[in-house]
């Protein structure tokens, strides 16, 4: 049975008030996965092995990264096509990083509208397992998309792929950095990683700024003001191990908040 929309959104917006490059990588988007499915419902993981099964898997981590991988799959360059500007959204005004649909999601070509698209699929049992189960991908990558800072930037610099900074000894961007190479330096893999960050308890969800119709853009409004905190973009271009220890912590915090938000979004989805 769908799950009506309008039921969706009210629970989300409750949900809230309490305490074109990859978004976070493999690593990052495997973390969000593996935190979500530790937190489903009963309902909602009998539903998530139902689908999983035509992929031979029973882990969301399997699934987190495919809409990532299709577009090196020739056989879904189509896909790949009408999906690539969903991963993201470009605010144009300015630091304020306010939504307005009309500006912001044209032709509801941005993560915002592809969010909501996929998760009305998700929940209308009426659509096919093949439909849902791809619905699915997308849902638990777009939730880790939108939690990563850099996808719903205001600044016109491809979110951070062209502020070129110096990591490690060798040039790299700061969407690269954010994606995947803070992360890295803690050394660990999606599994150890997932398992760290759970142990730490719940997450503190941000305060909700009305109004509350719409959680997706929310999300992206929240992102999006991290981007605009002083020293987000590092002064010389260069991350030094002082920008690590400032940074990595925020960027844990995101998955952290990805994987509570993404869990209560099937949770709701897929209730029966």
């Amino acid at each position: 049975m769908k799950y009506p929309r309008r039921l969706l959104v009210a629970a989300l917006a409750t949900f809230v008030t309490v305490p074109a490059a990859q978004a976070w990588g493999p690593l990052g988007h495997s973390i969000v996965a593996a935190l979500a499915q530790r937190h489903l419902s009963p309902a909602a993981e009998a539903e998530v092995e139902h689908l999983l099964a035509a992929d031979h898997t029973a882990r969301l981590a399997d699934i987190a990264n495919w809409p990532d991988q299709i577009q090196d799959d020739p056989a879904q360059a189509t896909l790949w096509q009408q999906t690539r500007k969903l991963h993201y959204i470009n605010f144009r005004g300015g630091p304020a990083c306010d939504y307005v649909p009309p500006r912001d999601c044209r032709d509801g070509e941005c993560i915002v509208a592809g969010l909501a698209h996929y998760v009305a699929i998700l929940g209308d049992k009426s659509q096919g397992d093949a439909a849902r189960l791809e619905a699915l991908k997308f849902v638990v990558h777009f939730v880790g998309d939108e939690h990563q800072p850099l996808h719903d930037g205001y600044r016109d610099d491809l979110g951070g792929n062209k502020y070129q900074v110096q990591f490690e000894g060798e040039g790299s961007n700061l969407h690269r950095v954010w994606d995947s190479g803070m992360l890295k330096t803690r050394g660990l893999d999606w599994q150890a990683y997932a398992a760290r960050l759970d142990a730490a308890g719940p997450v503190a969800l941000p305060p909700p700024a009305p109004p509350l119709d719409d959680p997706y853009a929310q999300w992206a409004e929240e992102s999006c003001r991290i981007t605009a905190e002083p020293g987000f973009y590092p002064d010389g271009h260069k991350i030094g191990q002082a920008y690590v220890d400032a940074e990595l912590p925020v960027a844990e915090n995101q998955l952290r908040i990805a994987g509570r938000r993404l869990a209560e979004v099937l949770n709701l989805a897929l209730a029966p």
